[in-house]
């Protein structure tokens, strides 16, 4: 078993690795660079830029350097803990970034929470209830989140929440502790705001894994090992639950690895839609701005998180499959 983590650690850092040099490859595709898209918006509201201050403002920032030995400058700060300084905010990116990347995580783990209670044991249900009242109705919601956008439902809630309920919904703090600094009292408040982005965001991620779970634990079910375990008169509650939906979680738990980014990738639109203070919308903002250091970081975060997801879900593979510790032996 630690032959197998430590081989999987090794592969997650030469990962991590090829997904900066992507990343830093990515963000400078598009021509010009942070100096043109600044210059072009202040050339928009009348004001004039030198060229000799263009060029002071591209060697501040290093982009008069040639393309790898900017990576090399960024990659030796990143090792460190230091992403650079934010050429639109002209602060650090760790400042930058902050709280909002502690939200983000937070509206992001509860949307992935949220995701398997609710779609574990309605999949389990589904496939032993198979054609019911109840799987009709699970069906049937499991479509329905599919087919609806996060933000059109995002939309939604605001509209019933104003219309019906006098609420301003959106945003994570109330406007009295927007600015406020961290308390208990502003903690409070960010766990009642926090469900509904989470919700908006789980709907279609608890809808695709409900369908997972019951395709997968219905193809359990007819195996001949249940058949004999229902023949030897073992409960079967006992029957389901100790082999079939073990064997059924193995696609489940493999789908971790595109969830952690999916939850903040895929949250950009409901971020802007609800006003939510999260990663998404800085990174919309950053790639507009071609703010090298703050998107290459956003985007460098999103890659890591992908890595760490499918981690996650090797290890819980290897815990709920045993062949796969065998094979770690070997």
């Amino acid at each position: 078993m630690l032959i197998y983590l430590a081989r999987r650690l090794v592969l997650a850092a030469i990962t991590c690795i090829a997904i900066s040099i992507l990343t830093f490859i990515i963000i400078r595709l598009p021509p010009g660079d942070f100096v043109d898209a600044y210059i072009a918006n202040l050339a928009s509201n009348g004001s004039v830029v030198s060229a000799d201050q263009a060029q002071a403002m591209r060697r501040e920032y290093g982009l008069d350097q040639p393309v790898i030995i900017q990576y090399g400058m960024w990659m030796s700060r990143v090792v460190v803990g230091d992403f650079g300084v934010s050429m639109m905010w002209r602060r650090p990116v760790t400042e930058v970034i902050g709280d909002r990347l502690w939200l983000t995580m937070a509206v992001s783990f509860s949307a992935l929470f949220l995701t398997w209670t609710i779609a574990l044991p309605i999949g389990i249900y589904s496939a032993v209830r198979q054609y019911s009242l109840g799987d009709y109705a699970a069906t049937l919601l499991g479509f329905i989140g599919l087919a609806i956008p996060n933000f059109l439902l995002a939309l939604i809630l605001m509209y019933l929440g104003f219309r019906y309920l006098g609420l301003s919904v959106g945003g994570l703090f109330s406007p009295e502790f927007s600015q406020a600094p961290w308390s208990m009292a502003k903690a409070w408040d960010l766990a009642k705001h926090v469900p509904l982005p989470a919700c908006v965001l789980a709907l279609a991620g608890t809808a695709h894994q409900i369908r997972i779970m019951r395709a997968n634990l219905l193809d359990e079910l007819r195996r001949p090992y249940v058949v004999t375990a229902r023949a030897k008169g073992i409960s079967e509650l006992h029957t389901v639950l100790k082999y079939p939906v073990r064997a059924a979680l193995n696609p489940f738990a493999s789908s971790i690895a595109y969830l952690f980014p999916y939850l903040v990738s895929g949250s950009i639109i409901v971020s802007l839609v609800l006003g939510l203070p999260t990663v998404g919308p800085l990174l919309l903002q950053a790639l507009v701005a071609q703010d090298m250091f703050l998107a290459g970081t956003i985007v460098l975060l999103l890659g890591i998180m992908t890595v760490i997801g499918t981690l996650v879900s090797d290890l819980l593979l290897m815990w709920i499959e045993p062949r796969i510790r065998l094979q770690g032996r070997a």
